[in-house]
């Protein structure tokens, strides 16, 4: 591949990697598919390139940390997205007494989000 075309596609893969941060922010679903589906069609093209001009590679480098920063985002977002399952499914009574004041298993199943009181 000619050093000029993936330039380009270098180019272009960084402008995709910013889209899909800004599309994952903004909460928009379709443009950040869109995205992905562009990134992964770059990246086919750009696995035949064996070795990069030295011009291209603060670009590389650049296509790097932008990705990594897109990565952190996602991971730390699902992590946010986890705890607050796991706050919404913990039980709001953990154990109830018994007549002998021995600690019993609440019947109550804590699921906050069940609609069930």
């Amino acid at each position: 591949m000619p050093a000029e075309r993936t330039h380009e596609y270098l180019a272009r893969l960084l402008d995709v990697i910013i889209k899909e941060r800004e599309c994952a922010k903004r909460l928009d679903m379709n443009g950040m598919t869109h995205a992905m589906g562009e990134k992964e069609e770059i990246v086919q093209y750009l696995s035949f390139v064996q070795e990069l001009d030295e011009q291209d590679k603060p670009l590389a480098a650049r296509i790097r940390n932008e990705n990594r920063r897109n990565a952190f985002l996602f991971k730390s977002t699902l992590g946010w997205i986890k705890e607050l399952m796991e706050f919404f499914g913990k039980g709001t009574v953990t154990a109830t007494y018994s007549s002998s004041a021995y600690s019993v298993p609440s019947q109550i199943n804590g699921r906050l989000l069940s609609g069930k009181v």
